[in-house]
């Protein structure tokens, strides 16, 4: 009899200490989620950079997730910021731009157990896969906009990097913009960096010394001269990436903008839950991710028709019947 009250007690102590352990483990494997993010710019910008990091900071407030942030320069500062990563047990690492997506191959390769995402990235692996936002569209009701807003007829944009998706963009607005304009002009300035303020306010100012009376940007930093030229002679801007009327409110009309945040914490849940594939994920205007977010402090200076414009256009947009060149599959 002791010898069987012996053995019930040993049963117990296993069974208390088994799922002891297995809440550990579990615990472990909760708090071990940790997510990273490698932008090519400040996170200061109020645009493309900013937004990323707010994607971060929601995956780690949703998620319970342990975050980190560094801000890489080169290739080099790439490689090295992923490999840096994946060393310290990083499950995700995001590459927040089409630049970073060479070096998430190859650092990906070398750590297989780490999940890369690239904004703006189409090549892939099975741990490494692209977030593809169709901005373009977005831009294109920025451009019809524009078009019915302009009194001269010619429009500005000022870019960071002439790279594929921001050239996209531009042309996307240029579409727009000649839809509503057909006799209009549209002139683009690319600065060669992403952080230049001074550079950006001067290649406004010349784009409006010839003619142009409504300005986009996709200069990531940058675009804050933008903003300051624009101010200074008068004349409305348009934002991208995000919503940018809060930033400089008298001047940004509207901004051609996408839900980076959301689309950042539905891949982390995908990570967690153990569902990640390496494929390139594709946000439109009928995803709800990417819009026309209009400043409602200007709203008054726009006519009814304009409006009624851009909801025409958004429409046929979202049916198919206007398409447009774009960036991914």
């Amino acid at each position: 009899m002791d010898g069987m009250r012996r053995l019930a007690l040993v049963l117990v102590v296993l069974v208390v200490a088994a799922f002891a352990v297995w809440g550990c483990r579990r615990q472990a494997v909760q708090e071990s989620f940790k997510v990273a993010l490698v932008t090519p710019g400040p996170v200061s910008d109020a645009g493309w950079n900013a937004a990323a990091y707010a994607g971060l900071k929601r995956i780690e407030k949703d998620l319970d997730a342990q975050t980190a942030h560094f801000e890489a320069s080169s290739p080099a500062e790439f490689e090295e910021s992923f490999r840096d990563f994946a060393r310290r047990g990083f499950a995700l690492v995001f590459g927040h731009g089409f630049e970073l997506q060479d070096a998430a191959m190859a650092i990906g390769a070398e750590f297989p157990h780490t999940d890369f995402v690239i904004t703006s990235g189409l090549a892939t692996r099975p741990n490494v896969a692209g977030l593809v936002f169709r901005l373009e569209q977005a831009a294109y009701l920025a451009g019809v906009l524009a078009g019915k807003v302009s009194t001269s007829g010619v429009a500005g944009a000022v870019g960071g990097m002439e790279i594929p998706p921001v050239r996209l963009v531009f042309d996307g607005f240029r579409k727009g913009f000649l839809a509503a304009r057909p006799d209009g002009k549209v002139k683009e300035v690319y600065l060669g960096n992403w952080e230049d303020v001074a550079a950006a306010r001067q290649a406004t100012l010349s784009l409006i010394d010839q003619g142009a009376d409504v300005i986009i940007h996709n200069a990531d930093a940058a675009g804050l001269g933008v903003f300051q030229a624009c101010r200074e002679r008068g004349v409305l801007a348009f934002g991208t990436n995000g919503d940018q009327s809060s930033v400089a409110p008298d001047v940004v009309l509207a901004s051609a903008a996408m839900d980076i945040p959301e689309a950042m914490v539905r891949i982390a849940r995908e990570v967690k839950a153990g569902r990640f594939t390496g494929t390139v994920h594709t946000f439109d205007l009928a995803s709800g991710v990417v819009k026309l977010a209009t400043n409602p402090t200007l709203a008054a200076r726009v006519p009814k028709q304009a409006w009624d414009a851009v909801a025409a256009a958004r429409k046929d947009i979202v049916s198919g019947r206007i398409e447009l060149e774009h960036f991914g599959p």
